[in-house]
């Protein structure tokens, strides 16, 4: 049994297999996304039936197998699926954060731990009800799309790097650019929700209190696009995202 491995990660996403079993999508903090058979786990009588879903993050033990590894033993570090699935806000802003995940590692057995390291933050805070989920789903968001080489410029002009800043933002150039390299067609957001998307990048969150919610909702519109533009598809959970602040926030 010496051919047994471990790895801490987040359930993606569950697909039935046969009348019993499941097959598992995990982002793991070794090795990147992985897919593993959970044998049983849909009968009444399976042990650990209840750890093996989406949002919960657990420690887990596979033994490998021909063509995917089988789930031999699992543990649960966070059930963060506790504060997240009663609540349609939470709960839709975490399935665009698994999503996305999912979208960003094509490749089986990589490693990615600073996305792992962002999902399971992104996560976490959104079981605790820390802050406006539209705001931490934002913030994930970008931060992803920096892991993958496509955070919006929001500082510089996209095309020319002349520092800003600029008002035009075109998701095609690469983000905000300057008058002289501004594309046709280009949007024109305002200054606080520019403020805003560089905020969230760099999890300035005392800045991002301060701005009206007007700014967010442009800025959420900015973020999708620009996602969605470099992933050449469009999220399936992204528009279920419930989008309205609660009173709470102002």
């Amino acid at each position: 049994m010496a051919n047994l491995y471990r790895d801490t990660g987040i359930v993606l996403r569950v697909q039935k297999l046969g009348e019993a079993d499941r097959i598992i999508t995990f982002l793991t903090q070794r090795h990147g996304k992985l897919r593993a058979v959970a044998k049983g786990v849909r009968r009444t009588s399976s042990k650990f039936g209840a750890r093996l879903e989406p949002f919960c993050h657990v420690d887990v033990q596979f033994h490998p197998g021909r063509s995917l590894d089988i789930i031999t033993q699992v543990q649960t570090l966070d059930a963060f699926g506790v504060g997240i699935v009663n609540d349609y806000q939470r709960y839709t802003a975490a399935c665009a954060i698994l999503e996305t995940a999912d979208r960003l590692t094509a490749e089986e057995g990589e490693p990615v731990v600073r996305l792992y390291l962002l999902v399971t933050g992104a996560l976490r805070a959104l079981a605790a009800a820390e802050r406006d989920p539209s705001l931490l789903l934002d913030a994930f968001l970008m931060r992803a799309m920096a892991f993958a080489g496509w955070a919006p410029a929001v500082n510089e002009c996209a095309k020319c790097g002349t520092p800003g800043p600029h008002r035009a933002f075109s998701v095609q150039a690469g983000g905000t650019c300057c008058p002289n390299c501004r594309p046709p067609g280009s949007a024109s957001p305002s200054a606080d929700t520019l403020t805003l998307l560089s905020a969230l990048l760099h999890g300035q969150w005392g800045v991002v209190d301060e701005i009206p919610h007007v700014a967010r909702r442009d800025a959420s519109g900015l973020v999708a696009a620009h996602l969605q533009w470099h992933l050449e598809r469009q999220l399936r959970s992204l528009p279920l995202v419930e989008r309205k602040a609660k009173p709470d926030d102002g």
